[in-house]
């Protein structure tokens, strides 16, 4: 679309839209939050997509990336799913009469039948459900969930033992290419 003097006041909008997406990528998703910690030291088995549901002065401490995910961990109580441990800070504009605490459970939306889903794959084999990223999709806040198991000592040492023998090969790979130009 071109810019002419009809449409010229909304130029800024356009400008903004095309920013925004390439921040936000082709997919519209803003990332606020990530457990880097969560993939070494668990085992991801399966991924899955929820919704949150927060007040409004945490979805506004949210956007501004004030909160931290690395201790999070959902549960399952009385057929719902409930993210534990999800620090999201006070927003600091918002009087005292509207702030909300923290700490306090979030609830997570999903369909009953992937509830009862993960219930059961957590109670027969043990697992957990981890929050591994926390973003905002279409201006809606969601967290992805892995249902993993933990690493002992032994698994951590195998994985980094794997991560330097491939970095070892391509360190080999592109020394190869220098000594034959």
């Amino acid at each position: 679309m071109t810019i002419s003097k009809e449409n010229f006041h909304r130029a800024p909008r356009f400008l903004a839209g095309a920013v925004a997406s390439l921040i936000m990528g082709s997919s519209g998703k803003k990332v606020v939050a990530t457990n880097r910690q969560a993939r070494r030291e668990f085992e991801i088995i399966d991924t899955i997509e929820a919704g949150l549901v927060l007040q409004g002065g945490e979805v506004k401490s949210l956007r501004s990336a004030k909160s931290q995910i690395a201790e999070a961990y959902a549960r399952i109580h009385d057929g719902e799913m409930w993210l534990n441990s999800f620090h999201i800070s006070k927003y600091q504009h918002s009087g005292s009469a509207f702030s909300h605490e923290p700490d306090r459970p979030k609830k997570l939306l999903l369909h009953k039948k992937e509830i009862r889903k993960l219930q059961s794959q957590i109670d027969q084999k043990g697992l957990t459900l981890i929050p591994l990223v926390v973003y905002f999709r279409n201006g809606r806040a969601k967290v992805e969930l892995g249902l993993a198991r933990r690493k002992n000592l032994v698994d951590k040492r195998r994985t980094i033992a794997q991560r330097e023998a491939e970095r070892e090969a391509a360190r080999a790979i592109k020394q190869s290419g220098r000594d034959l130009s």
